[in-house]
């Protein structure tokens, strides 16, 4: 199989395109390495489909891998033909080279190989290939009445002849193909209670008694079915149209309408389809819906992940972060404007304690002495009550100077406080003082501070721990290693958390420069990278572009141009008779650059306009600007709640039937699809996304089951920083 041409055709990509993009991946490069400064010999290929040619590229290893072991397999047998050898080559896909070999793959006992066994083989293909209308089945079954082999009554016979044709009829692999879109085009999933919760009610209540066709089935219900059924709430069915499926196998099957043979072929067809051909169906759609809804879950939990990596950062602002507590009280980390730790204090301002004025006074003295200008505080226990109280406290502050006080989400919090890297980062302190440091720090900087965490305990995808969790963490790992890139790294104040994600380093490497860092001081430019241990010529050759060093030797490392491409960059300052620090910024001068007068050999025009881009903004953030939501006064419970009461609040998830939204109760509600625009709405992605601040309006309110259906509001009030 040649795979670079067979990529090309299903991506419809030019050859070169191909070529080139692989042999830089076999090469080392990463991904984000090759997007952003290689597009000359990719033709500008973006990550997407950088990614998903190396990952159809993997498959298509995979599946050569396979191919070659049942060639041999079937070799071996003596039963490889010319017309079969043909097929195999030509396989596309693993399904489709496992049908063509399960006529030869060794098998455990059948009732068709005990046939076989039995010497009923030559009988079961006579009455398949007789095309004599006068001949007779019983008269021909009674020369296989063999009682030393346990064939003692022509009824036996006829038995054994019809599971020998069942099974190869099974084991065909056009019927099976056949029967498969069948099923995919016009079968449908039925589902129903079991037994015991029949009658109960149930989250799965709405699957009780219910029906869709496969082909429009959504991921996110296969996903609670397969859980319903995985719970022994819920019974899943497979309904294939039997009438057609009988009449279409017949018509592959019966080579001739002999009226002597053609009932008992029929029943052939019946026996096969129901006890063979059906159960492994179903086994086979269950499993492309399963992989259909995982591909789907990983997608929307990695454009959830994307949107909150990349929320606005708060910046550099000194930050007070609290991680709220009733009984426990409330944890109290300042951090100055880099996110260092300064201080800690645990206050007690609710029951039982209710310390209101001790409190008061130790987060006045704090706010006042660190000059905190933000405040964040968790959205878990306690937090509306918290931020009601802190702002209370913090009322006697002149209001151009009072910090605003900001809910942030503390999904994957407590996994960050009790982690290895927290257990470094702060060997003497407790996981609760951890905790309310990496609540403040997130809002300094959301993507430093939750590359720390597993995705998976961030919480924004749908059913994330049903999808096949090797899959999901490479699509998440995919999503971190983008952001991370996409953003920059300032490589003097970076964790090593941060940095293992930056292109061409790994954990090793950022270790390495960190302990170069604290050791020798700060990088005063990019060269300086090689002298980080282990940090060889490739490893700098993918990195150095991702990292940056504010106020530097040289104004190009604060950028993304590549170290490689300094030289035209001097070309170009020479050029217009300045020096690179006046051209660094002057976007009057820059406009007045013809890029294709720069062209050579290895830079071609999509480099050059990139780095005039780049001049012209160095080191600019892609992220939006900082903006958070202001909860309602004295609605904190979900018991606060009317119908009608319009909310501001922040997306926490979107998945494929709606988002949703922290109105400031403890519960999320939920904005169904069809409640966020006057039109219809195909994905909610194209609407809302994580971390985005909108109004909304109550609907209804199920206190009992904690239930909060809201409608999206076009109009939003944004609270600015």
């Amino acid at each position: 199989m040649d795979i670079p041409a067979q990529l090309s055709r299903e991506l419809g990509l030019r050859p070169r395109q191909v070529e080139e993009t692989l042999a830089l991946l076999n090469e080392g490069a990463t991904v984000p390495f090759i997007a952003r400064y290689r597009k000359e010999r990719t033709g500008s290929l973006d990550e997407t489909q950088i990614r998903q040619l190396s990952q159809k590229w993997s498959y298509y290893r995979e599946l050569d891998e396979r191919r070659k072991t049942v060639l041999a397999s079937i070799r071996e047998q003596g039963k490889l033909t010319p017309e079969l050898r043909r097929a195999i080559d030509n396989a596309l896909a693993k399904t489709e080279l496992e049908d063509l070999y399960l006529p030869y793959k060794p098998k455990r006992t059948t009732r068709g190989s005990k046939a076989r066994e039995a010497g009923l083989g030559p009988l079961a293909h006579w009455i398949h290939a007789c095309a004599d209308p006068r001949c007779d089945l019983r008269t021909k079954a009674r020369e296989f009445v063999k009682p030393d082999r346990l064939v003692e009554t022509v009824e036996q016979a006829l038995d054994g002849a019809s599971d020998v044709l069942a099974e190869e009829l099974a084991d065909n692999a056009e019927v099976r193909l056949r029967l498969r879109e069948l099923a995919a085009n016009d079968g449908a999933i039925v589902s129903a209670p079991t037994k015991e919760f029949a009658g109960r009610k149930t989250k799965f209540s709405m699957y009780y008694d219910f029906r869709e066709s496969v082909r429009r089935l959504p991921s996110h219900r296969i996903l609670a079915m397969l859980r319903g059924e995985r719970e022994k709430v819920l019974k899943l069915t497979l309904d294939v149209p039997l009438a057609r499926a009988q009449h279409g196998i017949e018509g592959m099957f019966i080579r001739q309408r002999n009226p002597a043979t053609f009932a008992f072929l029929q029943d052939v067809v019946a026996d096969s389809l129901k006890r063979l051909l059906l159960p492994a169906t179903e086994t086979e759609i269950r499993r492309l819906l399963r992989e259909r809804a995982d591909a789907e879950a990983c997608r929307v939990f990695a454009e959830n992940l994307e949107a909150l990596l990349l929320a606005a950062p708060a910046g550099h602002k000194s930050v007070l972060g609290i991680d709220p507590g009733f009984r426990t009280g409330c944890k109290v980390a300042a951090l100055d404007a880099t996110g260092q730790f300064l201080e800690y204090n645990a206050i007690f301002p609710h029951p039982p304690q209710k310390e209101t004025t001790e409190a008061r006074s130790h987060l006045l003295r704090m706010a006042q002495e660190h000059g905190v200008e933000l405040v964040a505080v968790g959205n878990g226990t306690a937090g509306r009550e918290t931020e009601q109280f802190i702002k209370t406290a913090l009322a006697d502050i002149a209001p151009d100077t009072r910090p605003p006080v900001v809910m942030v989400s503390e999904a994957g919090a407590s996994v960050y406080s009790a982690s290895e890297t927290a257990a470094r980062e702060f060997p003497d302190l407790d996981v609760t003082v951890r905790g309310a440091i990496s609540i403040g720090r997130r809002l300094q900087d959301p993507l430093s501070e939750l590359v720390k965490i597993d995705p998976c305990a961030i919480g924004v995808g749908q059913y994330q721990h049903d999808v096949n969790q090797t899959q999901l963490k490479t699509a998440l790992d995919a999503v971190v290693e983008s952001c991370v890139n996409r953003v920059g790294v300032d490589v003097n104040v970076a964790s090593a958390e941060l940095l293992r994600h930056v292109s061409g380093l790994n954990a090793t490497l950022a270790d390495n420069v960190v302990t170069y860092r604290s050791e020798h001081g700060s990088f005063h430019n990019r060269r300086d990278l090689l002298k980080v241990p282990r940090l060889g010529a490739k490893a700098f050759e993918q990195a150095a572009g991702f990292l940056r060093i504010p106020n530097g030797d040289n104004p190009l490392d604060n950028s993304a141009v590549h170290p490689e491409r300094y030289d035209t960059v001097s070309r170009i300052a020479r050029t217009l008779g300045v020096s690179v620090s006046e051209l660094v910024g002057n976007e009057r001068l820059l406009n007045t650059v013809r890029p294709e007068t720069f062209v050579s050999d290895d830079l071609g025009l999509p480099t050059l306009n990139d780095i005039l881009a780049e001049l012209k903004k160095p080191g600019r953030d892609p992220r939006d600007t900082f903006e958070y939501a202001q909860f309602a006064e004295g609605v904190t419970e979900i018991s606060d709640l009317t119908e009608g009461m319009r909310l501001q609040g922040t997306v926490t998830n979107v998945a494929n039937f709606g988002a949703f939204v922290d109105v400031g109760v403890h519960q999320d509600g939920l904005v169904h699809i069809s409640e966020m625009a006057d039109h219809f709405v195909s994905d909610p992605r194209d609407i809302v996304k994580v971390g985005q601040v909108v109004s909304v309006t109550v609907l209804t309110v199920d206190r009992e089951l904690k239930r909060i259906s809201l409608r999206l509001e076009t109009q939003r009030c944004l609270r600015r920083r």
